[in-house]
């Protein structure tokens, strides 16, 4: 039995539904992110999961027990937030002991417990200070103690890297992958943002409109999106999608991508297709991570799926690691991930090396992949 379900979850705000029957299973110690653009009803969804909202339909239950009717008080869940919710008279050891001190635990454990937390996040040297006297990320380090320091059976994050600068973000998410690996504390995380999902998470829930989308591995997600949305959403640079037509001759199947300066491009299938699926003359969309397209020298050795494709440069963007090189192909702008040391100008035509065993197809009505 999973540690934490969710069970044909409906929100309704009068005739306005934006939870529309979501299912979720998370195991004990697990860490799921709940990912999606603003408004598809993430920070909703965790807000019934800590009893802040009312449940119109379905269920929720912890360790085995349905929670839809119990307080918040009553749900052991710590809740972290956005907006760090510190009181500012008191001091950082004051902060985070005044949950426990709430519910008459006695002092000599209060102290133990403050000190054990702020040991793990390095805020031992900070316990006397007061909330003003802190930076961003110690403000939300302190917001984290004052939930960990309460070992609940859940803890919620609502956007907590929201506020930080880009550096800061990258931090303190290294922080809490390592507070999750120290304590394997059952967690569901809300984000925007995608890289946090996927560096954080051991399963990601993508919903659009209060609708779940897809549920797995931060590989799953990456890898085989079930659909167009996810594949646009999940990445970033986000996964190239060119609009193209399916040819068929002798029983193999390519693909067909028009060009406005210059012959059709024609690929082969991707073999992770449903090539029965792929009759002559059906529009596709062909989606092809930036990192699958890159220079010959630096495609993938072992792949029995490379293709090359000459194209014009359009702009170079250098960035330390890897070279961004956008091109157009079927009307839409396209990016290769190439290595570091490539020299390419812009408006040179240069070969592209396509690895279509990382190539995925959708149907353009629906969305869904073939």
């Amino acid at each position: 039995m999973s540690f934490l379900e969710i069970r044909k979850l409906k929100k309704r705000f009068g005739a306005l539904e934006i939870i529309k029957g979501v299912n979720l299973t998370l195991e004990k110690g697990g860490f799921l992110v709940l990912v999606g653009p603003s408004g598809c009803g993430k920070s909703t969804l965790l807000n019934m999961i800590a009893g802040l909202e009312t449940i119109s339909e379905g269920e929720i239950s912890i360790d085995g027990s349905v929670v839809n009717d119990l307080h918040p008080s009553k749900r052991d869940i710590a809740m972290v937030f956005q907006s760090y919710a510190l009181y500012p008279n008191m001091s950082v050891e004051q902060n985070m002991a005044f949950g426990m001190e709430m519910r008459g635990v006695p002092k000599a454990e209060r102290d133990a417990a403050v000190t054990e937390v702020a040991k793990t996040l390095q805020l031992d040297h900070l316990l006397k200070r007061r909330p003003g006297q802190l930076s961003g990320g110690q403000r939300q380090r302190v917001a984290m103690g004052r939930a960990l320091v309460r070992k609940p059976r859940v803890f919620l994050f609502d956007e907590p890297l929201s506020n930080l600068d880009a550096k800061l973000r990258v931090d303190l998410r290294t922080e809490i992958k390592r507070l999750h690996q120290s304590t394997h504390a059952t967690i569901v995380y809300v984000t925007h943002d995608q890289i946090e999902a996927m560096t954080l998470a051991t399963k990601i829930a993508v919903l659009k409109e209060g609708v779940l989308q897809q549920v797995g591995t931060p590989y799953e997600i990456y890898n085989n999106p079930a659909n167009l949305f996810v594949a646009d959403f999940m990445g970033s640079p986000s996964m190239n999608l060119m609009t193209g037509k399916v040819t068929r001759a002798n029983g193999h199947a390519s693909v067909l991508l028009e060009r406005v300066d210059g012959a059709p491009i024609e690929l082969p299938a991707p073999r992770g297709a449903d090539i029965s699926a792929l009759t002559d003359g059906r529009a596709v969309i062909m989606g092809i991570r930036p990192e699958a397209i890159t220079d010959l020298d630096g495609a993938d050795r072992h792949s029995k799926g490379i293709s090359m494709v000459d194209a014009r440069v359009d702009v170079v963007q250098p960035a330390g690691s890897d070279t961004f090189v956008v091109t157009k192909i079927a009307g839409k702008e396209v990016t290769a991930r190439m290595r570091a040391e490539t020299i390419v100008q812009p408006g040179q035509t240069v070969p592209f090396a396509f690895n279509l065993d990382k190539a995925l197809l959708f149907d353009p009505a629906s969305g869904a992949r073939l």
